[in-house]
């Protein structure tokens, strides 16, 4: 995987970041999600950097990134510290502005960055997700169900921990499959999420991640939205929406809240679209960023 790519260990806003970089051209950053790392992209990454320079990083928590103590707000886990990472690591590979694409947590991270750092992101991506406010506030029964582990992985420490623990690999392999409904995870990119998960420091890290989520994110969303700031860049919108129907009119209509210039669509998958529809993702993010 990433073939043609150089591994580096870049400073990000105070902690070290794992990123792998390849190509050349405009840069593209690329953010993965839950539970897993920067592989994700190695099916996308190789076909953008035959246009753009493409880095693919751990986040914060995550992989073989920093995974700093937690504090009782939550702070060191918001995505606005995890988008401050970026921004650094960012500047100091050199390029200070930049082509954006976040998937699943990672597309919080995005978003974030996009509203805190308006000058630094030329378009935007998100990839099956809303804002975190509006998702906590749209659940509902079905959503609760579904999304289950929002509520779950935000437990106090160390409940969810503790019970991740116990089988980290069996954790892992059921919540990427509910979410896919397919084996679409090459065996390679597999063995690097379960190795990653196997570190109870990720596991730790990963829970404040949504316990981030669910307070101090949802706080400073809450802020912005009654602020009326809104994301300045081009806003692409992609999920997946098989066996999802109702998301296609509520995606779009939601990010229009939010952004200026919105445009997107479903995919004919589950969750995971980088890796369940490498080549449509890849077109289509290809396409969106080569724009003006």
């Amino acid at each position: 995987m990433f073939e043609g790519f150089e591994e580096r260990r870049v400073e990000g806003d105070g902690i070290p970041i794992h990123l792998r970089i390849g190509g050349s051209g405009p840069a593209v950053l690329l953010l993965h999600g839950y539970p897993q790392t920067h592989v994700i992209w190695h099916a996308v990454a190789p076909r953008l950097a035959e246009r753009f320079t493409v880095v693919c990083p751990d986040m914060r928590g995550y992989g073989r990134s920093g995974k700093p103590p937690n504090d009782e707000r939550n702070r060191p886990y918001s995505k606005r510290a995890m988008a401050a990472d970026m921004v650094r690591v960012m500047e100091r590979l050199g390029h200070p502005r930049f082509r954006l694409a976040g998937h699943d947590r990672g597309g919080r991270v995005a978003y974030r960055l996009a509203l805190d750092h308006p000058q630094a992101v030329v378009r935007l991506a998100v990839l099956d997700i809303v804002p975190t406010i509006e998702q906590f506030e749209r659940q509902g029964r079905q959503g609760g169900l579904d999304s289950f582990h929002w509520y779950f992985l935000a437990q106090p420490a160390p409940f969810p921990e503790t019970m991740i623990g116990r089988d980290p690999d069996w954790f892992l392999k059921s919540m990427t499959g509910r979410w896919s409904g397919t084996d679409c995870f090459a065996e390679a990119a597999m063995a690097d999420y379960l190795a990653a998960f196997r570190d109870p420091e990720t596991i730790r890290a990963t829970c404040d991640d949504y316990r981030a989520g669910a307070t101090i994110d949802c706080e400073i969303d809450a802020a912005d939205r009654e602020a009326g700031r809104r994301i300045a860049a081009p806003l692409l919108a992609l999920w997946g929406d098989r066996g999802r129907p109702h998301k296609r009119d509520s995606v779009l209509e939601t990010w229009r809240r939010w952004a200026d210039r919105v445009e997107g669509g479903g995919l004919a998958c589950g969750h995971f679209l980088p890796e369940e529809m490498p080549e449509e993702t890849a077109g289509r993010l290809e396409a969106f960023f080569s724009l003006a």
